[in-house]
């Protein structure tokens, strides 16, 4: 069976008639289900059971959950989630591209793929594609809430799970924007599904941006065009395109390129970069542009403004008002970093860094001529923020809440550079998360910091609790645990912290200390359980920090990091952002809520007491 294809739209399309999805990058595929077979199907006709062991393998083991369903049939997307709004493009072309059966099961080890279902075609032997949409949806989540699956995507789970729908598009077009999603598809409530047909009852809506590139060739073969940027004073070649240039458009573009010419050979004709134009497009995969179009010529710029800088930041979603003053201000000295370099990287971390930051109180270390100049604290929105940044007044403070990447974007741009935050949410008096702060008395002891670290987690693997560990960014690690919110008071929390920092250091009082004051500590390392209550901040993940020996993050690690081969020095924000093309460490820290174990150790300790 061919699935039905949605129609593109340039806008989202309003009314109660729509309900509406997020729409996943990877490859669409319908899912069959029975006692005889379990089947992978692409829209091409292709089994692709093959190529993603992880899905038939885990219905195979759950095919009981099933079994009042069965037969049932599916339509969905296969897909790797980075987050839960957007799969990796990347890795799902690398699983697709991939024959040998040991190089396919060692990447579903490493790099698990889900199938995302957003409708059900046949349930039971009873074929649900002649009912309307608004029953398939109710009747897909009512399955997959008595098979046990997720209701809404997330990284990390089982294989197969839920997309949801919504009834205003506000609800995931924000998230989407932040996440670097493809974009949503609006469904109408009463549409039927109708196999192998292109559909205006599904119309989906693209997450475009646009940027500013220059022309430096011209395809003779296929009448494309080649766009580049400048990078560190080269050209670098960042796509083609051909889609939006018409007629008279296309013509004269074609007769000053040929006019113009520096060398041409059989295929291609080169001009020197001269003609800017802004192009729409996707994303960048492997640093070319996806599905780029033509919007418009730009007479008003010049080639210089065309970076490649500039390009990894507007790959992301920013408002209007979002300005960016004095690009090429170095911030650091060795290797000179400049303020375009750290924005393109706040770009990049922020759907993994937002989520830290958001409703949460910030307080920001901002260095207004670049690290080796003076710094300040700000707590306090300044008067002339633009009015999308939002506050939540405490103590006749109006703190920023970095809910959204304009924020973050703004934010660096004042050159905030070490972001803070408390423990608690700005609307709660509770603790969302537990940290300790493993603080050696300098870098050179850093092996404390690890070793310390090590010996937390063999407490930890003892209770069954899990833990995150983070750099600091500076010369200590950071040990975070997720708890759910108003769960424990900081009271609870804090007999908790200093539970585990008093056996620590009494099982090793030469390496390890509480004491506050840093003349009495020596040579030790300090566990700062006492920086976990009301009113302090801890550094946020992916924050870089001021240092002025080099752009050094607060990076999450794995546990299997945290050894004597960890340094400091080797997370730069260059490193940082390779990481996370594959994942990142802390992808299920806010679905890993430590309550029952915390509760436990709590109980435990009030026994002690008695």
């Amino acid at each position: 069976m061919k699935p039905m294809l949605p129609t593109l739209s340039a806008s989202i399309p309003s009314g109660d008639q729509w309900s509406y999805e997020v729409k996943y990058d990877g490859f669409r595929a319908i899912l069959f289900i029975s006692k005889e077979a379990i089947t992978l199907t692409s829209r091409n006709g292709k089994d692709l059971g093959p190529l993603f062991p992880e899905i038939i393998s885990y219905i195979h083991s759950s095919l009981s959950r099933f079994e009042a369903f069965m037969p049932c049939m599916f339509d969905g997307e296969i897909v790797f989630l980075k987050n839960p709004y957007k799969g990796s493009f990347e890795v799902i072309q690398q699983r697709g591209r991939m024959r040998a059966p040991e190089k396919i099961r060692e990447s579903a080890e490493k790099n698990p793929c889900t199938y995302l279902m957003f409708d059900i075609l046949e349930c039971n032997n009873d074929k649900t594609v002649s009912f309307d949409y608004l029953t398939r949806k109710n009747k897909l989540k009512d399955t997959a809430i008595k098979c046990d699956l997720p209701i809404e995507p997330r990284k990390g789970k089982v294989p197969l799970q839920y997309v949801p729908s919504f009834t205003q598009y506000e609800n995931i077009w924000e998230g989407i924007q932040i996440f670097n999603g493809e974009g949503l598809v609006a469904k109408e409530k009463k549409g039927k599904w109708e196999a192998g047909v292109r559909t205006k009852s599904w119309l989906k809506v693209k997450n475009y941006k646009n940027a500013l590139f220059f022309i430096i060739g011209y395809d003779k073969k296929n009448g494309y065009y080649k766009a580049g940027v400048f990078k560190n004073e080269k050209i670098i070649e960042a796509g083609v395109f051909s889609h939006g240039l018409e007629g008279a458009d296309r013509d004269s573009l074609l007769k000053v390129i040929k006019d113009n010419k520096v060398s041409e050979n059989s295929q291609w004709i080169h001009i020197e970069p001269a003609i800017c134009v802004e192009l729409q497009f996707l994303e960048l995969y492997k640093n070319q542009l996806r599905e780029p179009s033509f919007k418009s010529f730009r007479f008003d710029q010049s080639p210089s403004e065309c970076t490649w800088e500039k390009l990894k930041l507007h790959a992301v979603s920013l408002h209007e008002d979002v300005q960016i003053t004095h690009p090429e201000k170095p911030l650091w000295e060795n290797p000179v970093i400049t303020k375009t370099d750290y924005l393109a990287y706040l770009a990049e971390v922020s759907e993994y860094m937002l989520p830290f930051l958001k409703n949460k109180l910030l307080t920001v270390i901002r260095f207004p001529h670049g690290t080796f100049g003076e710094r300040f604290y700000q707590k306090n929105c300044p008067e002339y923020a633009p009015d999308f940044v939002e506050t939540a007044r405490q103590d006749e403070i109006d703190f920023i809440l970095c809910n959204h990447l304009s924020t973050l974007i703004w934010l660096g741009n004042q050159l905030a550079i070490e972001f803070h935050i408390p423990f608690q949410t700005f609307d709660s008096s509770y603790p969302d998360e537990i940290v300790f702060d493993l603080d050696p008395p300098s870098r050179d002891a850093f092996h404390l910091a690890v070793s310390a670290a090590l010996e937390m987690r063999k407490l930890f693997d003892s209770f069954g609790l899990v833990s995150f560990p983070k750099l600091s960014g500076s010369k200590g690690i950071q040990i975070h645990i997720p708890i759910s919110k108003n769960r424990f008071t900081y009271d609870q929390t804090k007999q908790f912290t200093s539970f585990i920092a008093s056996y620590l250091v009494t099982a090793f009082p030469d390496d390890f200390t509480i004491e506050r004051l840093k003349k009495n500590r020596g040579n030790r390392l300090y566990i700062d359980y006492i920086q976990h209550a009301e009113g302090k901040t801890i550094v946020a993940p992916y924050s870089v920090r001021g240092n002025t020996e080099g752009a050094y993050v607060a990076a999450p690690l794995r546990w299997e990091e945290v050894t004597s081969e960890l340094h400091v020095s080797a997370f730069t924000m260059d490193y940082v952002l390779k990481r996370i093309e594959v994942d990142c460490p802390f992808h299920d820290y806010f679905s890993s809520p430590q309550d029952e174990v915390i509760g436990k150790v709590l109980e435990f300790i009030e026994k002690q007491k008695g």
